[in-house]
C-alpha cells in the first residue's frame, strides 16, 4: 500500500515538473517575442561605423553648403508666398539635421573634441542660413508677414516633444545599416529650416517678434533633437571615447539640465497660454451657438478680445430686447466666461471683411433688406385691399343713386308721354315697385271719363313698349258714368 501512494506521489510530481517546465518555456517564448519586438540593436550598425559616420558629419563640404543655401532659398520663398509645399521641399533638402545630432552623440560618448568640431560646423551652417534669407527678404517685394511665418514665433511644449520624438527616431533610423525614409520624416516633423528662414526674415525686416520668437523655435528643436539622440546613444551601449573626465562628465550633465529647463520654461507658459486660449475659444463657440438663436435674428460678426475679456456679437434682424440680453450676460458663467462681457450691436452699420464672416454679413443685410421690403409690400398690399373694398362700397351706392335717379327720370317721362297721348288721363304718376311677383310698373291717374276695356288695355301695352317691363299695373280713377 505505501508503494502505491510513493509511486503516485511520484508522478504528481512529475507532472508538476512538466507543467513547471512547459510554462517557463512559454514564457521564455513569449520574452523572446517581445524582445525581438523591441530590440533597438536590431540591423544597428557597428560601433566604428556609428563613429566614422558621426565624425564626417563634423567635415564641413563645399557641396554641403551650396545644398544649404538652396535650400535657404526654397525655404524662404515657400515663406514669403505662404506654400506649404514648398516649405517641406525645402526642409528634405536642408542638410542641418547630421550636425545636430553629431552634438548629441559626441555628449554621449564623451568626446569633447567631436562636440567641438560639430558646433564648429553647425554654428557655419547656422550664419550661412541667416544671411542667405536675410538676402532673400531685403530683396523680396513680398514684405508682408504671411500665416506660415507667423506660426513659427510661438514656439510651445508640443514644440519640445516633437523635437525630442523626432531625435529618438532619428537617431535609431540614422544608426541601421539599412537606411530607411526615417531621416527625412524626422527633417519634415522637426522642422529646422522654417524657423531659421523667419528668424532671417525678423532681421531684414526689423521684427524683434520674428527673431526672438523663430529663433527660440530653431533653439527648441536643435537642443532637443541632440538630447534625444544623446540619450539613445548611451541606450544604444556606445562605448565612451574617455576624453572627459568624470568630474567633467558631471559638469556637462549639470549645464545640459540647467539649460534644458531655462529653455523649457517659456515654452511651458506659452502652451499653457495656447491651451486657455483654446479652452475659451471653444467655450466662445458653444455660448454663441446654443445661445443666441432667434427667430429672424441672424449672428453676421463676432470679435472676443482676450486682453479686455469682452466678447462683441453683432446682430442683423428683429431687435432683442434688453431683458434678453441681461440674460445673455448672466448665462455667460455657465461657460465658464464669468469674467467677460458681453457687447450687442444691433442693425448697425457693419463693414464686412474679407472670407466667410464677410459673406454671411453680407447675406444677412441682404436677408434683411428682403425681409422689409416684403413686410412694407405686405402692408401696402393690406392697405390696396382695403381701398378696393372701400371703392366697391362706393361705386355700389353710386350705382344705386344713379339707378334710382336714373328710374326717376324715365317714370317722370313717361307721366308726361302719357299725358300727351292719352289725353284724358291727368294727374299722372308712374314708379317701379316691386312685389312677390318681382318688379312691375304702376300707374296712378285719374280719368275724365269711364274707360272701355280696350283703352285700359291700349294704356298698359304702351307702357310696356316704353320701358320693356312685361308686368304693368293700373290705378286709374274713372268717373261712374
Amino acid at each position: 500500500m505505501n508503494e502505491i501512494i510513493h509511486e503516485l506521489k511520484r508522478k504528481e510530481k512529475e507532472a508538476a515538473d512538466e507543467v513547471k517546465q512547459d510554462i517557463q518555456e512559454k514564457r521564455s517564448a513569449a520574452g523572446r517575442f517581445f524582445y525581438s519586438l523591441f530590440n533597438i540593436h536590431d540591423d544597428q550598425m557597428s560601433y566604428e561605423d556609428i563613429d566614422r559616420m558621426m565624425y564626417e558629419n563634423t567635415i564641413i563640404h563645399g557641396p554641403n553648403m551650396w545644398i544649404l543655401m538652396m535650400a535657404t532659398f526654397i525655404a524662404s520663398i515657400g515663406l514669403n508666398v505662404n506654400s506649404t509645399a514648398v516649405i517641406i521641399g525645402a526642409m528634405l533638402v536642408s542638410p542641418l539635421m547630421s550636425g545636430i545630432m553629431t552634438m548629441g552623440y559626441s555628449l554621449a560618448v564623451r568626446d569633447v573634441s567631436l562636440l567641438l568640431r560639430a558646433l564648429g560646423r553647425f554654428s557655419v551652417q547656422v550664419i550661412i542660413s541667416l544671411v542667405t534669407s536675410t538676402i532673400y527678404f531685403l530683396i523680396s517685394p513680398l514684405s508682408e508677414a504671411t500665416t506660415e511665418m507667423i506660426a513659427r514665433t510661438s514656439p510651445t511644449l508640443w514644440d519640445v516633444l516633437i523635437a525630442t520624438f523626432g531625435g529618438i527616431a532619428g537617431a535609431i533610423g540614422n544608426t541601421r545599416n539599412k537606411k530607411s525614409n526615417v531621416i527625412p520624416g524626422v527633417a519634415i516633423a522637426t522642422a529646422l529650416m522654417p524657423p531659421l528662414c523667419t528668424a532671417g526674415y525678423g532681421i531684414a525686416t526689423a521684427q524683434t517678434k520674428f527673431l526672438l520668437g523663430a529663433g527660440y523655435l530653431f533653439l527648441i528643436n536643435t537642443m532637443f533633437i541632440s538630447l534625444a539622440t544623446m540619450i539613445m546613444t548611451l541606450i544604444m551601449g556606445v562605448p565612451y571615447h574617455r576624453s572627459i573626465s568624470k568630474r567633467g562628465q558631471k559638469t556637462i550633465n549639470r549645464v545640459i539640465f540647467t539649460v534644458s529647463l531655462i529653455v523649457i520654461i517659456p515654452s511651458l507658459f506659452i502652451g499653457a497660454r495656447t491651451v486657455y486660449d483654446s479652452v475659451i475659444d471653444a467655450n466662445i463657440t458653444r455660448y454663441l451657438n446654443e445661445q443666441f438663436t432667434f427667430d429672424n435674428t441672424t449672428v453676421v460678426k463676432t470679435e472676443t478680445d482676450m486682453s479686455d475679456k469682452s466678447i462683441t456679437v453683432s446682430l442683423v434682424g428683429n431687435t432683442i430686447s434688453p431683458d434678453v440680453i441681461d440674460k445673455l450676460e448672466e448665462s455667460l458663467s455657465e461657460y465658464g466666461l464669468g469674467d467677460f462681457t458681453l457687447k450687442v450691436t444691433q442693425n448697425s452699420a457693419i463693414i464686412p471683411d474679407d472670407g466667410e464672416n464677410g459673406d454671411r454679413i453680407t447675406m444677412a443685410i441682404q436677408e434683411k433688406t428682403i425681409n422689409d421690403l416684403q413686410t412694407q409690400l405686405d402692408e401696402k398690399d393690406e392697405k390696396i385691399s382695403e381701398l378696393d373694398t372701400q371703392l366697391s362700397e362706393l361705386n355700389k351706392q353710386i350705382d344705386e343713386y344713379n339707378s334710382q335717379t336714373t328710374d326717376s327720370a324715365k317714370m317722370s317721362e313717361l307721366g308726361k308721354k302719357l299725358g300727351d297721348v292719352f289725353t284724358y288721363l291727368s294727374d299722372i304718376s308712374c314708379g317701379t315697385m316691386t312685389g312677390a311677383e318681382g318688379d312691375y310698373i304702376l300707374l296712378s291717374a285719374k280719368s275724365s271719363k269711364k274707360l272701355t276695356d280696350e283703352e285700359v288695355q291700349t294704356i298698359e301695352n304702351f307702357i310696356k313698349s316704353e320701358t320693356g317691363t312685361k308686368e304693368v299695373k293700373l290705378q286709374i280713377t274713372q268717373p261712374k258714368k
